[in-house]
């Protein structure tokens, strides 16, 4: 059951005087991404296909995901007045896949499978958060919130079900933090690049990988704050099978804060 419903947003508070135009392009982004889950839950039926508990907590997750699209859908058609959510959504369809037909987890095990969604849903997490502690436009702010506090729970819901594999699996920390670190290298793949084409540039101009990874990560990465990495690295450690707090935990933020000012830096030469 979901925790909240699209009426529940206060869609009559919209306020186009203070919507982000750099925002904006991220929320559409994002309406992409969030809501291809269809596609992602067929994968996780065919990888946990023995497992009804799994599949159910999988169903539910997708029913989420789907309406976090749609909610972030409907606020871009506000924000800016002759974009088509349906529209982007179907040539983001036609141009991004994955592989339905895969009957085994990509990362090598069910423990590697929930290891990485762990790692999307602590990064997505985060990232509203950011976004939400970002925006002063009421209603973005409030579906933000909504959202993050989603995606929190999923990171549970996953989390759970990881303790349950890594008691027959038993991957040792060094094979749980690779798995982890490639997941997060993989926001740099073209899930998040093509959402950004698909939801920001015109049909006539050509999807280019290098370009949209730039523009899509040269405005998120300005939004987060130290309090947001703290949050994520200890949700990191914790999937890892390591403290979520205390000097470690302290110092892996630390560093990762220094790690995403430089590459923000960098993205904001390259804009400029």
């Amino acid at each position: 059951m979901k925790h909240w419903q699209m009426d529940d947003v206060a869609w009559d508070q919209f306020d186009p005087g203070k919507v982000d135009p750099d925002i904006a392009k991220l929320v559409r982004a994002a309406a992409m991404v969030e809501r291809n889950a269809p596609d992602y839950i067929t994968y996780l039926r065919n990888v946990f296909a023995d497992d009804p508990a799994f599949c159910q907590a999988a169903d539910y997750w997708a029913t989420e995901e789907i309406q976090h699209g749609d909610a972030l859908g409907r606020w871009g058609e506000l924000a800016a007045p002759g974009w088509d959510y349906a529209t982007s959504f179907a040539r983001y369809r036609q141009g991004y896949k994955i592989d339905l037909d895969a009957a085994s987890s990509i990362r090598g095990s069910r423990s590697g499978e929930l290891i990485a969604r762990c790692m999307v849903e602590t990064g997505t997490s985060s990232y509203y958060t950011a976004l939400a502690d970002a925006t002063s436009e009421p209603v973005l702010k409030q579906i933000c919130r909504l959202i993050a506090a989603d995606e929190y729970r999923h990171f549970k819901l996953f989390y759970d079900h990881l303790r349950r594999y890594l008691a027959r699996e038993k991957l040792n920390l060094w094979q749980r933090f690779k798995i982890a670190l490639g997941r997060i290298g993989e926001s740099e793949d073209d899930e998040l690049a093509y959402a950004f084409h698909c939801g920001n540039e015109p049909t006539s101009q050509t999807y280019d990988h290098t370009r949209c990874s730039g523009a899509y990560l040269g405005r998120a990465l300005r939004f987060y704050q130290p309090r947001h990495i703290e949050r994520a690295t200890g949700m990191l450690l914790k999937t890892i099978g390591l403290p979520p707090r205390g000097n470690l935990s302290t110092a892996f933020a630390w560093l990762s804060w220094r790690v995403l000012q430089q590459r923000a830096a960098k993205f904001a030469r390259e804009r400029a």
